[in-house]
């Protein structure tokens, strides 16, 4: 199975226009600032029964306060709180993020929470160690994680070395599939798309007829071998992409 869908909100006339043209979103939400429970319950009421929300891990657990996201976050912390959040740190504070992740996926019946790490979470020992930790000692509760690692992680050198990591952690490598293929998958497959250009990320980028060629003889690769192929366009055109995408399947 594939499925197909955008990074957010895309379609012009809400939710209910969203509704009509995918089955599947991640949730931008998820990762800037929590929203309640109640808000949560009601989209999932107000979607079609077989719609599906993939939830995007918040902040708090990847990023360090410092950073510009932070700006949009609903969370106050004092100076000496700081260096408990982001990077995967062993902290009370991460874990109890992530139980509040969790209660948000269950409530929305999402099975896919997806982790992006920023560029300056290096490729450091202290690093691994926090990710090795986390990763197997949280409790799951049967949701299949992702991670997308950018920066110096997805240096050539690195490669083998990542390979054994996500094999140990059990975690899907989340990649954009016309940049670099992943090193590890599970029972899903999970791409995301940011654009195409000399940095790792270029969102003004619209996708031409070739690259999405190209990018359907790579999906059908994954399809013929995973349960659930996740193909998630991020980029300023991500609504019209995807839906060229889509016809690409339904021709």
């Amino acid at each position: 199975m594939i499925k197909i869908g955008t990074c957010g909100w895309s379609v012009k006339g809400g939710k209910k226009a969203y509704f009509e043209k995918f089955n599947v979103i991640e949730l931008q939400e998820t990762f800037y600032r929590l929203p309640r429970f109640d808000t949560v319950r009601k989209w999932r009421e107000i979607a079609p029964a077989d719609f599906e929300f993939t939830v995007k891990g918040w902040q708090v657990i990847t990023h360090p306060p410092y950073l510009p996201t932070w700006r949009r976050c609903n969370l106050r912390i004092s100076e000496s709180q700081m260096d408990k959040y982001g990077f995967f740190k062993p902290t009370e504070e991460v874990y109890n993020s992530w139980e509040k992740v969790k209660e948000i996926c269950h409530i929305l019946k999402s099975t896919v929470c997806i982790f992006q790490t920023p560029p300056s979470f290096k490729y450091t020992q202290e690093n691994l160690n926090n990710v090795i930790t986390f990763f197997t000692t949280i409790s799951r509760d049967n949701i299949n994680i992702g991670w997308e690692p950018r920066g110096d992680w997805n240096k050539p050198e690195y490669r083998t070395q990542l390979r054994k990591l996500f094999e140990e952690i059990d975690v899907c490598h989340v990649v954009d599939p016309l940049r670099r293929e992943p090193v590890y998958t599970t029972n899903i497959s999970y791409f995301r798309l940011h654009g195409l250009g000399g940095r790792e990320v270029n969102y003004k980028y619209k996708y031409t007829n070739e690259d999405l060629r190209k990018l359907y003889t790579i999906v059908q690769k994954y399809m013929d071998t995973k349960d659930i192929v996740y193909v998630m366009f991020n980029n300023v055109f991500m609504s019209e992409d995807a839906l060229r995408f889509k016809s690409y399947f339904q021709e």
